[in-house]
């Protein structure tokens, strides 16, 4: 009987603990986004989007939604993460992206800036944006 809780328990966190990551942009952006230049951009690489537009990412702040983004696209942990982007802003070649504190806060920012890349719990989606991906 322990073991069958214990089993479903796990089964219950793992569920929740790997939930669908969307990517998604304002709906007035037309770029063609594909997995390879989503990772680009979070890296830092990629400064712009296929139109010249200067593309600007937002993350959220260390949730396990950004645990999994980091993990699913990214190919980072976390820690790996910020130390990536401590040597780029030591070194004088680059900023990370801008932390929002939440999956509406970066709807609303996304929504709001026609330049704007972010990442929200697949099951937060709304139709003031776009989503170009889910992971």
């Amino acid at each position: 009987m322990k073991k069958l809780l214990l089993a479903t328990a796990v089964t219950l966190l793992s569920s929740t603990a790997f939930a669908d990551v969307a990517v998604i942009v304002n709906p007035a952006n037309g770029n063609a986004i594909d997995e390879g230049t989503i990772k680009k951009i979070y890296l830092g690489k990629a400064k712009s989007f296929d139109d010249g537009t200067k593309v600007n990412p937002v993350n959220q702040d260390g949730n396990s939604v950004s645990d999994e983004f980091n993990d699913k696209v990214v190919g980072k942990s976390s820690s790996q993460l910020n130390a990536y982007w401590s040597k780029l802003v030591f070194t004088g070649k680059g900023t990370p992206p801008e932390k929002l504190a939440n999956d509406q806060a970066v709807i609303d920012f996304v929504a709001s800036n026609n330049d704007a890349i972010g990442y929200i719990d697949a099951a937060k989606v709304t139709d003031k944006v776009k989503v170009i991906a889910t992971f």
